[in-house]
């Protein structure tokens, strides 16, 4: 049996989308969500804010770079990936990020 990868996520662009192409002329969109929970602990309100890192990829990238701004509130549908790459002082690091497929729009 195969596993699910799948992440629903609804908060708000953090920061403006920035748009790349690749070197083989594939358009990639990055940009922050941060999503935020309220709770009541020993009742006091508490939040609770997580920044996500979102890309995109291809057309989807191209579509939601004309479309998305900063403060906008989205929902994001896609999976969770972790990759390596080394830095300019040569260490190794790692970045979690949502690849999405499908964004949609909020109010």
């Amino acid at each position: 049996m195969s596993g699910v990868n799948k992440v629903l996520l609804l908060g708000y662009i953090d920061q403006q989308p920035e748009l790349k192409q690749l070197r083989s002329n594939i358009a990639i969109l990055s940009f922050q969500l941060t999503t935020v929970e309220e709770f009541i602990k020993d009742g006091i309100k508490n939040v609770h804010k997580e920044w996500h890192s979102i890309t995109m990829r291809r057309n989807l990238a191209e579509a939601a770079f004309e479309t998305l701004h900063k403060g906008m509130l989205i929902s994001i549908e896609g999976k969770l990936t972790t990759r390596s790459f080394i830095d300019k002082e040569g260490v190794k690091r790692y970045i979690t990020e949502i690849i999405a497929d499908k964004f949609t729009l909020l109010h």
